[in-house]
C-alpha cells in the first residue's frame, strides 16, 4: 500500500481527494484541464429521478471566505445521466465514481438508486438526504434520525454498492442522525453539506439570491465540518468522508486526524480548478513536514 493509498467501504483509493458533487460536474468538464484519473474518485453532479431546471437566478452570491448557491439540483434527470454522462465520462476517467443522488420521497431515491447501483461505473452511492421531503410537509429528510433512516434503509433494499449517507449540518445533534444511518445499514457517512445562509443587496435592500437562501461553503466553514467529522467518527464504526471548506493538503491532513476517511473538497474547485491536483501533489511534502509515513495511518489519530 502506497502512502496516499486509502480505502473506502472496501474500495481502495490512490488517494483520499474527492472532488465534492455539485463543484466538478460528471467529469468530463474538468478532463480538459488535467488528467482527473489522479483523483481518489469525485462525486458527479446531484442527480434525480426527473429532470431539474434548478431554481431562479440570481443562484450565486459571494461572502467573506465563502459563497452562497442555491442551484436547486440542475441536472437532467437519472436515465439521461446513465444514456448521457457516464458514456462520456467512461472517455475521461477510468476509476469507479461516487453516485450522488438526491429525492424528494422514499419512493425518489429508492428508484434512482436502483438504477444508478446497476451501472459498473458506479463505485459508491452518496445518498444526500438534505432535500426536501414534500411528502412531510417540506421538511428535510436529513434533519430527523426517522426520516434519514427511513431513506437509508429503502436505499439500502435496492443496492449492492456502499450506501453512504450526506447529512445536513443545520441540525441540533448531527451524532444522532448519523447513528440513525448507521442502524438503518448505512455503509458510510459523508458530511458536511452546506450551511443554511444568505445575503441582502444594500442597494436593493432585497436579498441577492432569487431563493431568499442558500447553502454556505468555503474556508469559512472549515471548523464547523472538522467538528462535526470529529464527533459522528467517535461516535459511529463505519468510514466518514469529511468535507467542508477544505482547500489545501493541510486541510486534507485535519480532516482525516478528526476521523475521515476520505475527504472531499466542494466550493475550492469553483476558485481554482486545479485545486484538487495540487491538493494531490501537495500532500507527500507536507506529510514529511510532519512525519507523516501513511495517510491510513493517521485516519482518527486526533481522538
Amino acid at each position: 500500500m502506497g502512502r496516499l493509498n486509502v480505502t473506502l467501504c472496501g474500495l481502495p483509493l490512490d488517494n483520499p481527494v474527492i472532488p465534492a458533487s455539485g463543484t466538478f460536474g460528471y467529469g468530463y468538464e474538468f478532463a480538459g484541464l488535467y488528467d482527473i484519473n489522479v483523483l481518489g474518485t469525485f462525486s458527479f453532479k446531484g442527480t434525480t429521478r426527473q429532470a431539474r431546471f434548478g431554481n431562479p437566478t440570481p443562484r450565486i452570491a459571494e461572502c467573506t471566505a465563502g459563497m452562497i448557491n442555491a442551484v436547486g439540483l440542475q441536472n437532467p434527470g437519472v436515465e439521461k445521466v446513465i444514456s448521457e454522462e457516464l458514456p462520456r465520462l467512461k472517455a475521461c476517467f477510468h476509476k469507479p465514481v461516487m453516485a450522488n443522488v438526491s429525492g424528494f420521497s422514499v419512493e425518489d431515491y429508492a428508484y434512482t438508486c436502483a438504477l444508478l447501483d446497476k451501472e459498473p461505473q458506479v463505485g459508491w452511492l452518496e445518498v444526500n438526504v438534505s432535500c426536501p421531503n414534500v411528502h412531510g410537509g417540506g421538511m428535510s429528510f436529513g434533519t430527523e434520525p426517522r426520516a434519514a433512516a427511513e431513506v437509508t434503509k429503502a436505499v439500502k433494499a435496492v443496492a449492492s454498492k456502499p450506501v453512504i449517507v450526506k447529512l445536513s449540518p443545520n441540525v441540533t445533534d448531527i451524532v444522532l442522525i448519523a447513528r440513525a444511518c448507521e442502524d438503518a445499514g448505512a455503509d458510510g457517512i459523508s458530511l458536511i453539506n452546506t450551511l443554511l445562509g444568505m445575503r441582502i443587496d444594500l442597494k436593493t435592500k432585497r436579498p441577492v439570491i432569487a431563493n431568499t437562501m442558500g447553502g454556505f461553503s468555503g474556508p469559512a466553514i472549515f471548523p464547523v465540518a472538522l467538528r462535526m467529522v470529529y464527533q459522528v467518527s467517535k461516535a459511529v464504526r463505519i468510514p466518514v468522508v469529511g468535507m467542508g471548506g477544505v482547500r489545501s493538503a493541510e486541510d486534507v491532513i485535519e480532516m482525516m486526524l478528526a476521523g475521515a476517511s476520505a475527504v472531499q473538497i466542494g466550493a475550492e474547485n469553483l476558485v481554482n480548478p486545479f485545486a484538487c491536483r495540487d491538493i494531490i501533489a501537495a500532500l507527500p511534502q507536507v506529510m514529511d513536514a510532519y512525519g507523516i509515513n501513511t495517510l491510513q495511518d493517521i485516519i482518527g489519530g486526533a481522538h
